[in-house]
C-alpha cells in the first residue's frame, strides 16, 4: 500500500495563488508515483481560531471541527505545505492548523512549497520548519521555492506553470519525503 501524502494549501485569503501552485504540485506528486497524494485546502477545512479547552496532546476534542481535522491529519504519512509568506512570516492559518492537534503529526515528515516575491517565501518556511519540530515532525531541508510567483501564473486562467527548477526541486523533495515517511513508519505504529 503506498504511503499517503497530503498537499495542504495554507493560504485562505481571497485572490490567493496557493490553489494553482498546489494543483501543479499535486499533479507532479501523483506523477512521481511514490505516494497516494491528495489535496487539503485550509479554506475548506475552515478551522476557527484555536478553541479547544484541553491541550491537544491529550486528544480530548470537544468540537466536531477538531475531530474532523484530527482524522484528516492522522490519515497521512507525510505532508507538503504549500505556503505563502506574509510580512516575513507564515500565514496565521498555518500556525492555527498545526497547533490544533498534536499526536496526529508525530513522527511524520513534511516538505514545503513556498511562493511569494523575491524571497519566494523562504523566510516563512524557515519559521514553519522550526514550528513543526515541536510537533515531532521531520521537516525536509529540501524544498520548492517559487520567487516572483506572479510571473508563473497565467493572468487569464490563473494556472501556475512550473519551470525546470521547480520540477527538479519537487523531485528531490518527494524522494526525500518518501524515504523519511517509510523510515518513520515503525515509530508511528
Amino acid at each position: 500500500m503506498p504511503l499517503k501524502l497530503h498537499v495542504i494549501i495554507c493560504s485562505t485569503r481571497p485572490g490567493r495563488v496557493g490553489p494553482s501552485v498546489a494543483r501543479w504540485f499535486l499533479d507532479f506528486a501523483r506523477g512521481h508515483g511514490k505516494f497516494d497524494a491528495g489535496m487539503v485546502d485550509l479554506a475548506e477545512v475552515d478551522l476557527p481560531m484555536y478553541d479547544e479547552p484541553v491541550h491537544p496532546a491529550k486528544a480530548q476534542y470537544e468540537h466536531e471541527h477538531t475531530r474532523r481535522w484530527s482524522k484528516l491529519v492522522a490519515a497521512a504519512d507525510a505532508y507538503v505545505f504549500v505556503t505563502p509568506e506574509y510580512n516575513y512570516s507564515p500565514p496565521p492559518t498555518f500556525v492555527n492548523a498545526v497547533d490544533y492537534v498534536y499526536r496526529e503529526w508525530n513522527y511524520k515528515p513534511c516538505g514545503f512549497v513556498s511562493y511569494g516575491g523575491v524571497s519566494g517565501g523562504l523566510r516563512a518556511t524557515q519559521m514553519e520548519r522550526l514550528h513543526v519540530t515541536t510537533l515531532k515532525m521531520m521537516p525536509m531541508p529540501e524544498s520548492v521555492m517559487v520567487p516572483m510567483v506572479a510571473s508563473q501564473v497565467d493572468a487569464e486562467t490563473g494556472q501556475f506553470t512550473a519551470n525546470r527548477y521547480n520540477e527538479s526541486a519537487a523531485t528531490t523533495m518527494l524522494d526525500e519525503l518518501w524515504r523519511w515517511a517509510g523510515a518513520l513508519k515503525p515509530m508511528r505504529a
